[in-house]
């Protein structure tokens, strides 16, 4: 009898052990299933934090998204997941899929965003766990997510080389590099190095480093004054033997608008950090394209922004004999739409003679407008770049209908859209 006692308490034990191994088994194989799914994976490190690593990784991931390309942002930084804010969606919480999974939150910036925040009900409570805990979330989160097929999946680390980011490291396997963020001076500097450390022995590649707040953009003369001196991570990559992407300066638009939840690359585009940071990004930004160019890139750039309390959008039209011109550049009249976002229905239409057709004064006469939207055949990429940077969202590839015909299609989502005609 004791020895069947005894029997019994080791099959109890076994048997527990076996239900955490089949439980592990079954993390493990949720997890490699929806990250097969993802084509590149991009980690956004740094060694230390306030040096604007968040800032880098939300705007990256919004670049990707107005490149056309499927993009997901996970923010796994426990103690100060900072993307809520940064893409105005503080207040945000997870939500279940049919108790299979967590779904992504939709940013209105077309990417898809999982953030620790999202589990936090306030935004302000300290998070008091301990290493186990964390892991344990970590994991859970990477392998629960159901992101969907994406082209790329940008990760913002959280700061150091303890055991949560080396933990995330990890979980994410076969990456295709990390984007490590530094400011200029030499304590920032030293511990990027570190970092750099960190990716070599987890054989990482780096995709190289990014000088952030290098200089300041004078709001009134718009010459650069060095306030942290710049320069300092140039020499501290060439040192360390990876690429250096570039410096992004500060700009106090960057500054009110990362505070409003407004990513600068998308609504200051045409500032010389926006500038700066595009330019700093084309190694990740070419990663698909040097590998698959046209598979998985969506047909359209994501829906036109507009805060959550307005119900209203301005679509523009460019028209030649009462449709819609497929050359932007022969186009008569602008169709102006006020419309209902909400009930998707048409306002009012007025029609609007442009002035002549000069570089770039279009994009600054339909941003006085009002023009939110404009609805075209064929579009320059130079020309959709200034319209990009006055805030006006580009659709192409629209045909020759009339006008109101083309609006509608949009707004119920049923508008079709082919080739861009003069995409050069």
């Amino acid at each position: 009898m004791n020895c069947g006692e005894k029997k019994s308490g080791c099959e109890a034990v076994g048997g527990h052990a076996a239900d955490d191994k089949l439980k592990m088994f079954t993390e493990d194989e949720a997890l490699v299933r929806r990250l097969s799914k993802i084509k590149h994976k991009i980690l956004v490190l740094s060694g230390k934090g306030g040096v604007g690593k968040s800032t880098v990784a939300v705007n990256l991931a919004v670049a990707l998204a107005m490149e056309g390309w499927k993009t997901g942002l996970l923010d796994v930084d426990f103690h100060g997941p900072s993307v809520p804010m940064l893409l105005h969606l503080k207040g945000e919480l997870f939500k279940g899929a049919d108790g299979d999974g967590i779904l992504p939150v939709e940013s209105s910036y077309g990417i898809k965003v999982v953030s620790l925040g999202f589990a936090l009900g306030d935004s302000d409570e300290a998070v008091i766990w301990r290493g186990p805990m964390k892991m344990g979330v970590i994991k859970q989160l990477i392998s629960d997510v159901q992101w969907g097929e994406l082209d790329y999946l940008i990760v913002d680390f959280p700061p150091g080389t303890g055991d949560e980011p080396l933990s995330v490291a990890q979980l994410i396997p076969e990456s295709d590099g990390a984007v490590i963020v530094t400011t200029p001076q030499d304590l920032s500097l030293q511990d990027v190095r570190k970092s750099i450390n960190f990716c070599r022995q987890l054989k990482i590649p780096v995709l190289g480093v990014i000088e952030n707040m290098s200089g300041l953009v004078c709001p009134h003369c718009q010459k650069m004054i060095e306030v942290f001196k710049s320069g300092g991570g140039e020499a501290m990559a060439k040192e360390m033997g990876v690429p250096f992407l570039g410096r992004i300066p500060m700009d106090p638009q960057i500054v009110g608008g990362s505070d409003e939840g407004k990513p600068f690359v998308y609504h200051h585009r045409e500032t010389e950090s926006a500038q700066a940071f595009i330019r700093a990004i084309q190694p990740v930004l070419q990663l698909q394209e040097q590998s698959k160019p046209e598979t998985g890139r969506i047909s359209r750039m994501p829906q036109p922004i507009k805060e959550k309390e307005m119900k209203t959008l301005k679509i523009a039209v460019p028209t030649a004999a009462g449709s819609l011109c497929q050359h932007f550049g022969h186009c008569e009249q602008f169709a102006l739409f006020d419309v209902d976002a909400d009930n998707k229905t048409i306002l009012k239409t007025t029609m609007v003679t442009p002035p002549p057709h000069e570089p770039g004064l279009l994009p600054t006469w339909l941003q006085e407008q009002g023009a939110d939207l404009i609805i075209a055949g064929g579009m320059g990429s130079r020309a959709q770049e200034l319209f990009v940077g006055k805030g006006i969202h580009v659709v192409t590839g629209a045909s020759s209908e009339l006008p109101e015909k083309v609006v509608a299609e949009y707004l119920s989502g049923e508008l079709t859209t082919g080739a861009n005609v003069c995409d050069h």
